[in-house]
């Protein structure tokens, strides 16, 4: 036996050799067992686990193959991808494999034409500047565009999911939105309507780069069409502008689209980060940024967004400038699937709190409504869509701020812009601690 043969010669030591020898195999027992933790490698002890939480690779290579697998079912294969000048990629990805197409009840289809639009409510003496703007995006400033039978889509990228707090709630608001929010963190200035069925809203609204303070925050200027109570079964189609760094993960403003049918809780997305809208130009870019923009005291520029319902067959169309972006399929929807009871124009942030006190988020401008034109954001031309199609101005409007200290709001009434208001503000101040 091997143990035997240790005793097949005898060894003596002088005593001047046992010390050092002695001191030498004490101090690499006491190495190992700092390093090694005493725990039976048989058994699962919670004390086991929390050792070896300290370092964990193969969560976070579960972490990262999740994130790729999701930006696999996201990102579409593309026939040419455009560099942007602001570091996004554009993939111009056939339009019928648009993520869209997707879901159950549009796998194998093609999107539908054009339906007919609204009759315009608007005078032909109108003194405003014109709607029909040049839209300009900065990844088809240089002349780039995408071939035709191709829709561009803004991919999406690793980091920017890695932004998210988990895959589930990127792309997602997170918590429910109203008018009367401050518990929650949101906070508005908004003309409304509610009471009587609508079909659809439009606007004109100026363009800025508000100053957001920290990931968590957004600031947005946009439409809303709603159904539904503000309870779980929320039906919202919305339509503008934001900043959003968590998003996007930069500070420019961003053409943008959302919805949801149950308050923000599962469904629903930004764009076209889930199955739903379904885009049908190809030369706008869902979550692209917008250029130029409107600078404090100098030229201003705006943005025409429609929303409405095709009497027809019943989906929301989307219409940027006089571009025919693309629609909600009407089955997304349970309440909207037949009109809207409320419509709402104007902004929105959110205060996370994170310094103890109100945020420094601008909205708008970040300037109060006070200061005008020039200064202060605008929505112009504001109107609705009622049952036979027409866009008429909003019966009974109605102007709210949740905290006037904060951002406000301001309407008014005139040939050249019809019903209008600016409203925003800088947020902290000294009457908003």
């Amino acid at each position: 036996m091997a143990s035997s043969c240790c005793y097949k010669k005898k060894i003596s030591f002088s005593s001047s050799y046992i010390i050092p020898i002695f001191v030498s195999v004490l101090l690499i027992i006491i190495i190992v067992s700092s390093s090694v933790s005493p725990v039976d490698c048989t058994t699962n002890s919670s004390e086991n686990r929390r050792v070896n939480q300290s370092f964990r690779p193969d969560k976070e290579l579960q972490r990262l193959k999740k994130i790729r697998a999701h930006l696999a079912k996201i990102n579409k294969p593309a026939l040419k991808t455009i560099q942007s000048s602001d570091g996004d990629l554009i993939d111009c990805v056939p339009i019928n494999q648009q993520p869209a197409f997707d879901h159950p009840e549009l796998q194998g289809q093609t999107p539908l034409d054009p339906p007919e639009r609204p009759k315009d409510y608007e005078t032909k003496n109108s003194t405003s500047r014109d709607d029909e703007n040049e839209i300009i995006q900065l990844w088809s400033s240089n002349g780039e565009s995408c071939p035709v039978g191709t829709i561009p889509i803004r991919r999406t990228k690793e980091e920017d999911i890695l932004r998210a707090t988990s895959i589930m709630t990127y792309g997602r608001k997170t918590k429910p939105i109203r008018r009367d929010t401050s518990s929650s963190g949101h906070e508005h200035a908004v003309g409304y309507v509610t009471g009587k069925q609508y079909f659809g809203a439009k606007a004109s609204l100026n363009v800025w780069s508000p100053k957001v303070t920290n990931m968590y925050e957004f600031s947005l200027s946009q439409i809303w069409v709603i159904s539904g109570t503000f309870g779980n079964d929320l039906n919202t189609i919305e339509a503008g502008w934001q900043v959003s760094p968590q998003l996007y993960g930069d500070s420019r403003p961003r053409f943008f689209t959302y919805w949801t049918t149950d308050a923000y809780q599962t469904t629903g997305c930004y764009n076209l980060l889930c199955t739903g809208f379904v885009q049908t130009h190809a030369r706008i870019a869902v979550g692209a940024a917008i250029a130029p923009i409107s600078t404090y005291n100098g030229r201003q520029f705006d943005i025409s967004i429609l929303v409405w319902k095709d009497p027809k067959i019943g989906h929301w169309w989307l219409q940027y400038g006089s571009a025919l972006v693309g629609y909600w399929p009407s089955f997304l929807f349970s309440h909207l699937r037949n009109h809207a009871s409320m419509v709402q124009f104007g902004g929105e942030i959110v205060d996370s709190r994170t310094s103890g006190f109100h945020t420094s988020t601008q909205m708008g401008s970040g300037h109060f409504a006070t200061e005008g034109f020039g200064k202060a954001s605008y929505f112009r031309n504001l109107q609705v869509v009622d049952w036979d199609n027409n866009l008429i101005p909003p019966p009974d409007f109605r102007a709210l701020a949740d905290h006037s200290n904060c951002y406000d709001i301001r309407g008014g009434n005139n040939r050249g812009w019809g019903i209008y208001f600016y409203y925003g503000g800088p947020g902290r101040n000294i009457k908003c601690p």
